[in-house]
């Protein structure tokens, strides 16, 4: 015979089903309190206690989407082996990318800029984006949120993966399996910082092996070949603003070219473009000779 629910459980029941269902959202400052709080162009916040750095978006407009900015990685501390290709310093070549909240989550998008359309008609420049592929490079949860549209996400293992591939790396260089391992590696207080067009958090990463016979060129520079540690730099640097001019690339000019096709390029115009790579240098004065910073 089925059990029957008391009749005071009933009425509880009744009452709870009839009362508005709310959802309260945390906000920065609520989940922030007491943390370690680096303010910048993306404030970072540490929670000392349970070890995780976590990250603000302040800049995501009515859609949920954040202006395109730079991203790079960078070797801070090498190997000290020409034969293992990870120098000290050594950096990435940088990525536009942009945040897009949906829903609880928050995606970093990396636009394919490799195929493109320079014209003014959003249809067009739909069609290229829908005929190639983009790439997400990671997904984070939304921690906490305020009224302006800024959210705050859990940056933690953002930070702690191997962004720079240092395991891809000693596995091309043939020196065996390295994997990374989440429990000797953590966030570098020390040279994590933000600043008002760029945030900078550096890791402390550690690549163990179970087979480090393999490990030659490792054993070469390593005390223990079963534990190889670096550190990793990662960047978010807020774009320049407009006034760059382009200059088209010719292979008699000494330069080195960046390509993008332009499927808005005229009939009978090639769809591959070239330009130089050059830095954006202003003087600082019209009439002075010192320029500006880049």
């Amino acid at each position: 015979m089925p059990k029957r629910m008391p009749l005071a459980l009933l009425a509880l029941s009744a009452i709870y089903a009839t009362l508005p269902v709310t959802i309260s959202a945390q906000t920065i400052t609520d989940k922030t309190t007491g943390m370690k709080h680096l303010d910048g162009y993306l404030p970072l916040d540490w929670d000392a206690k349970a070890g995780k750095l976590y990250l603000e978006i302040p800049h995501l407009d009515a859609s949920g989407r954040s202006p395109d900015l730079l991203y790079t990685h960078s070797l801070p501390y090498g190997t000290g082996s020409n034969d293992l290709g990870l120098d000290r310093g050594q950096i990435s070549s940088g990525e536009i990318l942009h945040f897009e909240r949906t829903g609880p989550k928050v995606l970093l998008v990396e636009p394919n800029q490799a195929f493109r359309s320079t014209s003014t008609d959003p249809l067009e420049q739909l069609a290229v984006r829908q005929s190639f592929p983009e790439s997400i490079l990671y997904g984070f949860k939304v921690e906490a949120e305020d009224a302006n549209g800024a959210v705050l996400i859990d940056a933690t293992d953002f930070y702690l993966r191997d962004a720079h591939g240092v395991a891809e790396t000693l596995t091309t260089t043939k020196q065996g399996t390295y994997k990374l391992d989440p429990t000797r590696s953590t966030i570098a207080l020390d040279a994590t910082k933000a600043f008002p067009k760029n945030t900078e958090v550096e890791s402390i990463l550690t690549f163990t092996t179970d087979d480090p016979a393999k490990a030659e060129f490792v054993n070469n520079v390593t005390p223990d070949p079963h534990a190889l540690t670096l550190r990793e730099h990662q960047s978010f640097i807020e774009l320049p603003g407009p006034g760059f001019t382009p200059r088209r690339f010719d292979p008699r000019a000494g330069y080195f070219p960046t390509t993008y096709r332009d499927y808005a390029a005229p009939l009978g115009a090639p769809l591959d473009q070239h330009f130089i790579i050059r830095h954006r240098l202003l003087k600082k004065i019209p009439p002075a000779p010192t320029p500006a910073r880049p």
